[in-house]
């Protein structure tokens, strides 16, 4: 089995679990997460050392990370069972605390970057470069001028132990990013401010680990990573409503089966 096909069992199988949560919980956010599965499951399985930190700015996504970190053994059936219950901690949004891989709370954009970049910070002035941060943040959050002041800030510190990657799924909240506010060229303007950036088929496993590894030694990278929101699921890729709606049982059925592949 090659590197590629290991992850994509791994994939399959984060997908199956995270579909089951949102049916279960009858919540939405469902795009959001399947375009971001492809890139925590290699992260999480083929990235991060115990050393390393990761920050999902992109909070709305934290069911993707949650049935991600599970997957790999970090969170139990019983805990991810009451994902987005009364008392959970699990909330829709990540908070920190109560586990060592979510370091901190995110989910109003454009926080994320910030705190990692401040991590990253503090870690090369401690002599600690080794330890890496990731940030995973969406193409719509980089409307937020807080994500460049970050961007700013890492490429002048030269915190080359900075690892960025953009889910850009091309929707956010309102539309398409290209009409809400566009910021493309998106690689030149990462280029601009000083990181070493990479352009990829964020679904591509092969392509992710290449755009991920030898970190540049002078200065952060940003990987922008081209995604499908719905990814897996036909009749939700690309589609805005999935941003927002939750799934009837009829819908999680046909889901489950297009991610098997049955007609």
């Amino acid at each position: 089995m090659t590197f590629a096909d290991d992850l994509r069992r791994d994939a399959l199988a984060i997908r199956k679990t995270f579909l089951g949560m949102h049916y279960r919980a009858k919540a939405g956010h469902i795009g959001t997460g399947l375009s971001a599965i492809d890139i925590l499951a290699f992260l999480h399985k083929s990235w991060l050392t115990k050393e390393d930190a990761f920050i999902l700015s992109k909070g709305h996504g934290a069911s993707s990370l949650y049935a991600t970190l599970h997957h790999f053994g970090v969170l139990s059936d019983e805990v991810l069972a009451t994902y987005y219950k009364d008392d959970t901690l699990l909330p829709a949004h990540p908070a920190a605390g109560a586990f060592a891989a979510i370091p901190a709370a995110t989910g109003s954009l454009g926080h994320g970057l910030p705190i990692a970049a401040g991590m990253a910070y503090a870690r090369k002035y401690l002599d600690r470069t080794s330890q890496r941060v990731a940030a995973l943040l969406s193409d719509g959050e980089c409307n937020e001028g807080s994500v460049w002041e970050a961007a700013a800030f890492a490429a002048h510190h030269h915190l080359a132990n900075l690892l960025v990657i953009i889910d850009a799924n091309g929707l956010q909240g309102f539309g398409k990013t290209t009409d809400v506010l566009d910021m493309e060229p998106m690689a030149d303007k990462w280029k601009s401010f000083g990181f070493d950036t990479r352009e990829i088929d964020g679904h591509d496993f092969d392509q992710i680990r290449e755009a991920c590894s030898d970190l540049d030694a002078t200065r952060p990278r940003c990987v922008i990573a081209r995604t499908v929101k719905g990814n897996g699921v036909r009749f939700m890729e690309g589609k805005l409503e999935w941003h927002y709606l939750p799934m009837s049982e009829a819908q999680f059925n046909e889901a489950l089966a297009d991610l098997e592949g049955k007609p």
